[in-house]
């Protein structure tokens, strides 16, 4: 483990937040515990949690002794001083003379101690910080320190390589009771320079900051020394000699895990993050894999992410995808009874009965391909996979010198099923396009890009395809999604493109085919390359793209939704525009054609007909031209519809999304032209 402490860097942070107010002793606590948190061996997603005893003056200016500790929330990778909030130290540490604090009682006393109320709740950590004597306390669940210690031997291994310069403590939940034992271990132990919670995690302290840090990274690299020494490795199954590809298994995968809900046609869907990589790979494969994955998670809290365990699934065989569904039908219900029946069994000991979370895995073993983490959006299926890896990174450590074991079921239970966590349950209305997959072809225009957006706002994770790749993926990072080059006008750039999209999310469920190109020329006059040109790209185009989405739509077997930008052109041609009104009307009616073809399966398509927006079908250039043919204003020519308001990009979104929302509604067309008699349908 390298030591990344820098006198010059903490020297420039003591002068940059002295600027701001912050004195020595919390710039240097916001140092260092960013050390610890850019280190994903150290620290992931909220985890671990620093402290510092300084001093801070009151409302009244008078001078207080606080604790400032990293507040929930807050990553300690990027933490500045208001993810340290402080907490009035002494009637924290007159509470060690209770027998009992219940964690409700904890966080109160905690939060009605703080110096300023906005603050966030403090660690759940923070009365063993206040407990133990120390200026500078650091926490983390180091991957080396739990492999050593997550073994049925872990205590003898840990006395045996730190002596007594490590408190070793069996483990205990984190709270009142786990800060009561520190201290109460460390009178003991005076000498000590940390403690060790096995199977949980390691704390260091020390009289400056720095010294607190070098401790937590000699004992750490003292964990990995001893790793070093492991030779066993796992040994792999035989596979089938050719694995299905993923964009085959997914979308069966994510189908089998949707659950229908209350509306008819809706599911509650899941989004994927795969992780492949030698080392998932070689545990996915692992012929004990039944054995080594299911003893529990690495490091407690990661059962709130992750669930207790994995599910395990067979080896994807290609050409027996059929086979492959069945037998992850079997698994999945399996998983769900084994679920259940861990929850009841450790429910009916509770004193305060729980309500069950759902039954679904978080993490799917598929061997040949990896690790797959399961999440309610890309972001959190990201972090379900930051922690699945750790698990197979500890997991496969810890059986290189002895043999994986987490903590008992009813400890897991408790983490799981915590009172406070439990609380939270049913707070917070998930957006209409939650969990849902959209792809946007000629997203990096003005009306994809504003289709992209619009999506992305309701929710939906979104992947961005366009002929200029670089601004694709500039749209889409903006929107936490992905971009992707793409000639819609080549079937099999678009089927690789799907395919990229099911990689990285694990399926498709709204498809907005938007990319297009105006034409125009008397229709008597044009060439035929013209117009095949014309035809490829504002009508075969679509069918590619809506094909393709198709067949991963009834992989699924979740429905789905195909929506087409045909324009005001497929109903209201305009004079010497045929090679673009042409093939927009056959798309109109290939967006009917879809309606009635796979209705049956609940897939719905729809489409949008606009007229006189701005983008790149319109440019600034050719508004110009023709409201100046017209003896008119921009402005006027922009706006002569029957309500005389223009109509932007941003409003052909919101129509796509309204259509996308609409669970009964397909085989319909929306017009957005402000009022164009022309050009309406119905």
């Amino acid at each position: 483990m390298k030591n990344l402490w820098s006198d010059r860097d903490a020297k420039a942070a003591v002068a940059h937040y002295a600027k701001q107010g912050i004195n020595e002793d919390l710039a240097l606590r916001t140092y260092t515990t960013r050390l610890l948190g850019g280190v994903p061996a150290l620290v992931q997603h909220g985890g671990g949690n620093t402290s510092v005893k300084t001093v801070m003056k009151d409302l009244l200016g008078k001078p207080v002794d606080v604790l400032c500790v990293k507040g929930s929330g807050w990553d300690m990778a990027v933490i500045e001083p208001p993810g340290l909030p402080a907490v009035r130290l002494h009637p924290l540490q007159e509470l060690i003379a209770l027998k009992n604090l219940s964690d409700e009682e904890m966080v109160n006393v905690q939060r009605i101690n703080l110096l300023d109320s906005s603050s966030p709740n403090p660690s759940v950590e923070t009365l063993f910080h206040a407990f133990l004597p120390h200026k500078f306390i650091d926490h983390t669940h180091a991957n080396a320190v739990l492999a050593i210690s997550n073994q049925p031997n872990g205590r003898a291994i840990c006395e045996k390589l730190y002596g007594r310069k490590l408190i070793i403590l069996d483990y205990m939940f984190s709270g009142f009771v786990l800060a009561k034992k520190a201290a109460e271990a460390f009178r003991k132990q005076p000498d000590a320079e940390g403690l060790l919670l096995l199977k949980h995690g390691i704390f260091t302290w020390g009289d400056t900051a720095r010294q607190a840090y070098d401790r937590m990274i000699r004992y750490v690299s003292m964990a990995e020394e001893r790793l070093a020494e492991g030779r066993k490795k796992i040994v792999q199954a035989k596979l089938p000699k050719k694995i299905a590809p993923l964009e085959d298994v997914l979308p069966v995968l994510r189908g089998l895990l949707a659950v229908p809900t209350d509306q008819d046609g809706g599911f509650r869907r899941w989004v994927f993050d795969v992780r492949g990589g030698e080392q998932n790979l070689a545990f996915a494969n692992g012929k004990d894999v039944a054995r080594y994955s299911q003893q529990g998670t690495a490091t407690p809290e990661h059962v709130i992410r992750i669930k207790p365990w994995p599910l395990i699934l067979p080896a994807p065989e290609a050409g027996k995808l059929e086979e492959f569904a069945a037998a992850a039908r079997v698994a999945i219900a399996k998983f769900a009874d084994k679920y259940t029946a861990y929850f009841n069994r450790q429910n009916a000991k509770a004193e305060q009965k729980k309500i069950m979370l759902d039954v679904l895995p978080r993490v799917l073993l598929i061997p040949g391909h990896g690790l797959v983490a399961v999440g309610k959006s890309r972001k959190e299926a990201s972090v379900a996979a930051d922690q699945a890896e750790t698990m197979v990174e500890v997991i496969t450590r810890a059986e290189s010198i002895g043999r994986f074991e987490s903590i008992s079921e009813r400890d897991m239970f408790d983490i799981e099923y915590w009172s406070l966590e439990q609380a939270k349950l049913g707070k917070g209305a998930e957006k209409p396009l939650a969990r849902q997959v959209a792809v946007i072809t000629g997203g990096a225009g003005a009306i994809g890009a504003a289709t992209a957006k619009a999506f992305a706002a309701e929710g939906a994770e979104v992947a961005v395809f366009d002929l200029d790749g670089a601004r694709a993926a500039e749209v889409a990072k903006k929107l936490g999604g992905i971009g992707i080059a793409c000639d819609v006008t080549s079937p099999d750039a678009v089927k690789a493109a799907f395919a990229k999209v099911v990689q990285h999310f694990g399926g498709v469920d709204i498809v907005v085919s938007n990319a297009g190109n105006a034409w125009g020329g008397r229709i008597g006059e044009v060439s035929d390359e013209l117009l095949r040109r014309s035809f490829e790209l504002n009508f075969f185009s679509h069918q590619y793209v809506a094909q393709t989405a198709v067949q991963i739509m009834l992989k699924q077997k979740t429905g789905g939704c195909l929506l087409f930008n045909a324009s005001k052109q497929a109903v209201n041609p305009g004079p010497d525009f045929g090679p673009y009104g042409l093939p927009k009307a056959a798309t109109l009616f290939l967006s009917r054609q879809y309606a009635l073809d796979y209705g049956a399966e609940g897939i719905r398509s729809s489409a949008v007909n606009a007229d006189r927006i701005r983008s790149g079908l319109l440019t600034d250039e050719m508004v110009a031209k023709r409201s100046k043919a017209r003896g008119v204003s921009e402005k006027e020519y922009m706006s002569g519809n029957l309500l005389k308001r223009e109509v932007k990009a941003e409003d052909v979104a919101q129509a796509f999304v309204q259509l996308a929302v609409a669970q009964k509604t397909t085989a319909a067309v929306a017009t957005v032209d402000g009022g164009n008699i022309a050009a309406a349908l119905r």
